[in-house]
């Protein structure tokens, strides 16, 4: 007996999407894609026909809502091009000459027939692997009521079966038809774009795959884009499961004896550290410390900015003696400088894996964290969606350094109004204090989970000829 192989998927040509379905869109079967005006849908749609003519196949975009003209607009600013294509322009609207006699529901009847029959013959003379259908909002107009509808999609679904071709219709609406009867059950899967404004900053998208028969789908809601020259780019979460943990973990040092004392020795790989301070208390420096160690070591370094400016990174880091500025043009260290408000959390967390798995960086710097959690309108859920990625590392034996920002010179509190002590494996205190007209920096291990440290308080000095750290000594009394 033998035994059927179940065919390979195909791309949906969207970055991140067929990541999501397990490597792409079973074959032979019918799609819905649903979003509202806005949302990417045509771009998202023109993907995937692009990425069935890369494969050689032929490919229909039938269009009841735009015309060709427009297609190959919203094609030229991606800077993609129509050949390959095929575009059938239909009008479901006035498909009939000569229907002012009729009556409604017979001009409605007539055009419904007219349409089909249209889309029917182009596909049984072109015989196309794939097939777009814009959009389902006109025969939903048409035909006027529910069941007949789902006759006309169980119809369609029926015929494209036979001939074996894959489809992607585009719909406004969400499942819902008029009189809100169910019609996705219809369709072998059903994928959905969101798009929301917040009170500030850019608009922000997502994907979420609300059915696919027969494939173990990462389910849930997706960070997604609309990118100039890409199109439609989905960003998965993570998936700390799929990094195989490090067994033993290594000491990761700084390069100042007494600080790599404090922890015991060093810095453990897989741990996340939380740098906690006020302004100029030096917590910027040191990242750029074991930054600097790390690359002197011949290891990869990687440094994301929300807040200091790039060059501003690279004067302060020289002032202190640390030339990180080579390292940066040679490839070892790799920095991005985001504006806080463009970017997702699930973008961000797609950079960083990708950073990190390609050039196998041994540290991770998020400076400041708080500026980027400041930046994003849910930042509670922020917190939680970081988790993943800070897993993530740790199984990949990255130690990852979060720059938190206190409030005020002098205060104590947290810059941020979530709480974020829970994230760090250790936590390292930078304080300022005032004796005698002079201002002090204080540092001090104030957490780590794993091996012994240091509890006593050590004054933090940070000159033009380096760091130094030594025993916290008061000053005598006048």
């Amino acid at each position: 007996m033998t035994e059927s192989k179940t065919p390979p998927p195909i791309s949906s040509g969207i970055p991140g999407l067929d990541e999501i379905l397990r490597g792409g869109l079973p074959p032979s079967n019918l799609y819905m894609l649903q979003g509202a005006p806005g949302a990417g849908k045509t771009t998202a749609a023109l993907q995937f026909l692009l990425a069935g003519v890369a494969a050689g196949e032929t490919c229909i975009y039938v269009s009841l809502s735009q015309t060709k003209s427009e297609l190959e607009s919203i094609a030229h600013s991606h800077g993609w091009t129509m050949d390959g294509i095929r575009v059938e322009e239909l009008s479901a609207s006035d498909s009939v000459n000569g229907a002012s006699d009729q009556t409604i529901f017979q001009t409605a009847e007539l055009r419904l027939d007219e349409t089909r029959q249209a889309i029917e013959r182009a596909i049984e003379e072109h015989r196309p692997n794939r097939l777009v259908y814009d959009s389902l909002l006109e025969i939903r107009l048409i035909t006027g009521d529910t069941p007949r509808f789902r006759r006309e999609l169980i119809g369609f679904k029926a015929f494209l079966a036979k001939r074996n071709v894959v489809a992607l219709l585009l719909d406004t609406q969400n499942g819902q038809s008029m009189n809100g009867e169910e019609v996705e059950g219809i369709a072998h899967g059903v994928i959905r774009f969101h798009k929301s404004l917040e009170d500030y900053g850019a608009v922000r998208r997502r994907i979420e795959v609300s059915k696919m028969r027969g494939v173990p789908i990462a389910d849930g809601y997706h960070d997604m884009a609309i990118r100039e020259g890409q199109g439609v780019v989905v960003f998965p979460r993570i998936v700390p499961g799929a990094v195989v943990e490090q067994t033993q973990p290594e000491l990761i040092k700084s390069g100042v004896a007494m600080l790599d004392d404090m922890f015991g020795g060093g810095q453990e790989s897989g741990t996340i550290t939380l740098v906690i301070g006020q302004s100029g208390t030096g917590k910027s420096t040191m990242a750029s410390l074991y930054a600097t160690a790390a690359l002197e070591r011949g290891e990869s370094v990687a440094l994301f900015l929300f807040e200091e400016r790039l060059e501003t990174f690279f004067r302060r880091s020289e002032g202190l003696g640390m030339a990180l500025r080579p390292f940066y043009e040679s490839g070892k260290l790799i920095i991005r400088d985001f504006n806080p408000n463009e970017i997702s959390p699930g973008e961000f967390a797609q950079v960083v894996q990708g950073i990190v798995s390609t050039e196998r960086s041994r540290v991770v710097v998020i400076d400041s964290f708080t500026g980027y959690l400041n930046s994003l309108p849910h930042r509670e859920k922020a917190v939680r969606d970081i988790q993943s990625l800070l897993k993530y590392l740790a199984r990949a034996g990255v130690l990852t350094m979060l720059i938190v920002a206190q409030h005020g010179l002098l205060g104590q509190n947290v810059g941020i109004d979530v709480d974020v002590s829970f994230l760090g494996d250790t936590v390292l205190l930078l304080r300022i204090t005032e004796h005698d007209g002079r201002l002090r920096r204080n540092i001090t291990v104030v957490k780590k989970r794993h091996g012994p440290h240091d509890l006593d308080v050590h004054e933090l000095f940070i000159r033009s000829s380096g760091i130094s750290v030594v025993p916290y000594n008061p000053l005598p009394e006048a």
